[in-house]
């Protein structure tokens, strides 16, 4: 079912009987860009949390693209991807920015020299800026459906102003400043990316354009810390930390001024937002149908009054489903929900769960599974990004050949991220769930034992696939949410698994202290150990995911034998 053309959309914005409200309910079901898009990362169900369950009753006011002039909405979304860039996930750019902050002496003092300590030290500095950033989407979810994108915007460019501030003066200062620097750095980077992906509704037509580029500039962004290593390197230390986050201050200026001058202060509705928020006027107001019966005496001016409002109200209707199919293009929704429907049914898992409540989601083994094998595969992503000189250094025993690895790491970590984005989505759209989990289980693998080869090549060949693994392990694990649990508790869901995910990240600084304690500098045991688990994890759940996969195949091919549709 697609969306009907301008004479039919115009019916299907007036007053519905009781069929148009079903053929409506089923449109909506199927038309990708009419599906809700709102963030609520609220970790809770509204029937855990009362108040809150109150709130989400007022959420912010959200805008129709089509009142915004085109000019204005597609720099919206050029600024927006620029401050993605510089703003984003700069703290991921860690491997490239932690020579540096070794030369600048950082932690020398606390640790009077001991190499280790001050590896450890950093490390840690890493693990709680990526634990921050996926924590955060929780908070900053509930922000941006409460306040809209712009005070989401304003919040996450002070964020950034106060790290960099704590950056620049770390050696003035009489405390660790290094830590919470780059905590609110980490901090400042879910405020401002998570809240432009309301943009991807400015132009319904290009929607997974737009939310390409945004990921893209959240994957270059950490190329801003390899650029200032290489000019920390060519002036000879000269533009040290100090001047560079001085300097960085003028991002979070920048951003301020472009959310209150030139980006929207309400998220953009989705098309089916736009839809039933505009049924209402028609449905509402003194001389509505309701208004009408409940009237006994009805005179010549009063129903002069009558035709005038319902002529006002065929204007409107007819204004409104021109701006709604111009901005989304008909013969493009079409084909987006045919895309849609055919991807879904080839997914194996779609609707498995989806009538269920949160909290029978959560308990259920398509959710551990799932958030078992995230918490393994996010320890071990930053893990690596975190440790990666050292983890060479030892492997291969050169520390000259552990620096030109970095090097190329830093340079092929935002590269990757850019240039796997488009092959991600025909990945996802033309492949089962469960050739996607194998997929994943199947590269993880391979880079978990390319990670312990004590060859150069296995280390270039490692990277690689690392870098392209990276974005689309992330964007798999969403994908699989959305399809197994629905968007109706999407955000508290998919929000709970990063959650989860993020907080265990604390596990890597155990896992320092087993690398450079307990193996004494060896990270062969430690990779192995991520590496089993991960696997374990992974044939577990591709092998219930197939199980309960083909016993759907087999329940629907059944129920369509006895003539009844799933």
């Amino acid at each position: 079912m697609s969306l009907p053309r301008v004479s039919s959309l115009e019916t299907f914005l007036s007053v519905p009987t009781e069929g148009e409200r079903s053929r409506r309910s089923s449109i909506t079901s199927t038309t990708p860009s009419v599906r809700p898009r709102r963030l609520s990362f609220n970790p809770l169900p509204e029937s855990w949390n009362p108040v809150l369950a109150r709130d989400i009753d007022h959420p912010a006011q959200t805008i129709g693209a089509f009142e915004v002039p085109q000019w204005k909405r597609i720099l919206q979304i050029v600024c927006a991807v620029i401050y993605c860039f510089f703003a984003a996930g700069v703290v991921f750019g860690y491997a490239a920015i932690k020579p540096v902050l070794k030369k600048t002496g950082a932690y020398q003092d606390i640790c009077k020299g001991d190499d280790i300590c001050v590896e450890i030290r950093l490390n840690l500095m890493f693990t709680v800026a990526a634990v921050v950033t996926n924590v955060a989407a929780l908070p900053v979810g509930a922000i941006l459906d409460h306040y809209g994108p712009q005070v989401c915007g304003i919040l996450g460019a002070m964020c950034l102003a106060i790290g960099a501030v704590f950056m620049a003066f770390a050696e003035r200062m009489q405390f660790d400043a290094l830590l919470p620097g780059y905590l609110f750095l980490a901090l400042g980077g879910p405020f401002t990316y998570i809240s432009s992906f309301q943009l991807s509704n400015a132009f319904p037509q290009h929607s997974g354009l737009i939310l390409a580029l945004l990921t893209g500039a959240f994957d270059a962004s950490s190329a801003l810390f390899l650029l200032y290593r290489i000019i920390f390197q060519k002036t000879d230390g000269a533009f040290g930390l100090e001047k560079f986050f001085l300097a960085y201050l003028v991002v979070p200026v920048v951003i301020i001024i472009m959310q209150l001058t030139i980006l929207p202060r309400q998220s953009y509705k989705t098309v089916g937002e736009m839809i039933v928020d505009y049924e209402a006027p028609n449905l509402d107001g003194p001389f509505s149908s309701s208004a009408i019966e409940a009237d006994d005496q009805v005179d010549e001016e009063t129903e002069l009054l009558r035709e005038a409002h319902r002529q006002e109200r065929r204007e409107l209707t007819e204004n409104i489903a021109h701006e709604i199919e111009e901005l989304l293009g008909t013969e493009t929704a079409d084909k987006q929900a045919q895309r849609e429907e055919e991807s879904n049914n080839r997914s194996g898992v779609w609707g498995v769960m989806h009538n269920r409540t949160a909290l029978q989601q959560i308990r259920s083994a398509w959710f551990i599974l799932i958030c078992l094998f995230t918490v393994v595969q996010m320890t071990r992503i930053n893990y690596f990004v975190a440790t990666i000189r050292v983890q060479y250094g030892a492997i291969l025993g050169s520390v000259e050949k552990a620096t030109e690895i970095n090097y190329f790491f830093d340079l092929a970590l935002p590269l990757g991220g850019i240039i796997s984005i488009p092959f991600i989505g025909i990945v996802l759209d033309h492949t089962s769930t469960v050739a996607v989990l194998t997929t994943l289980v199947t590269v993880a693998t391979s880079i978990g034992v390319l990670g312990v080869l004590p060859f150069e090549w296995a280390a270039y060949a490692n990277i690689c696939l690392f870098v392209l693994y990276r974005p689309f392990y992330y964007t798999a694990v969403s994908d699989y949410s959305a399809k197994v649990f629905g968007f109706q508790t999407f955000g508290t869901v998919y929000g709970t698994i990063i959650c989860l995910a993020g907080l265990l990240n604390f596990s890597q600084s155990g896992l320092d202290y087993l690398f450079h304690e307990t193996f004494r500098g060896d990270p062969t045991p430690v990779n192995l150990i991520l590496l089993s688990l991960g696997l374990a994890i992974g044939i577990c759940l591709v092998s219930y995911v197939a199980l309960k996969t083909r016993g759907l195949r087999l329940k629907r091919e059944a129920e369509y034998t006895n003539g009844r549709p799933y």
